[in-house]
């Protein structure tokens, strides 16, 4: 029997960066698009601007002081968005191609455009 404890962390490869302008494809929060502030490559799990918003409520912490209702943004899985091109207004799967200058770059499939 194998235990979780035991078992190395695997870090899995994402497609996405920080920064990328990405639409979600699937869930809740279906056909919005937001900007990436933290991905989580242990998890596979990315952090997007405004997609996938939760409200806490926060209990007072003082005698005399009101509790709140916070809202957060949670991690959505990075298979369930798409880079964004902002131009074309269009989703779209990458390919990693090679420049002039013999660097590695993503490129969306759907437009050519280059991201990186």
């Amino acid at each position: 029997m194998s235990n979780k404890k035991n078992q190395k962390l695997q870090r899995y490869r994402m497609h996405l960066k920080t920064g990328d302008t990405v639409q979600v494809i699937s869930g809740r929060d279906k056909g919005k698009v937001g900007q990436i502030i933290k991905t989580n490559p242990k998890t596979s799990k990315v952090l997007i601007q405004g997609v996938n918003v939760r409200t806490k409520h926060v209990k007072s912490r003082q005698e005399g002081e009101s509790g709140q209702i916070t809202t957060f943004e949670a991690p959505i899985h990075s298979s369930n968005v798409m880079l964004y091109s902002t131009k074309e207004k269009v989703a779209s799967r990458i390919c990693y191609t090679f420049t002039e200058e013999g660097r590695k770059v993503r490129m969306l499939k759907k437009t050519g455009e280059i991201i990186d």
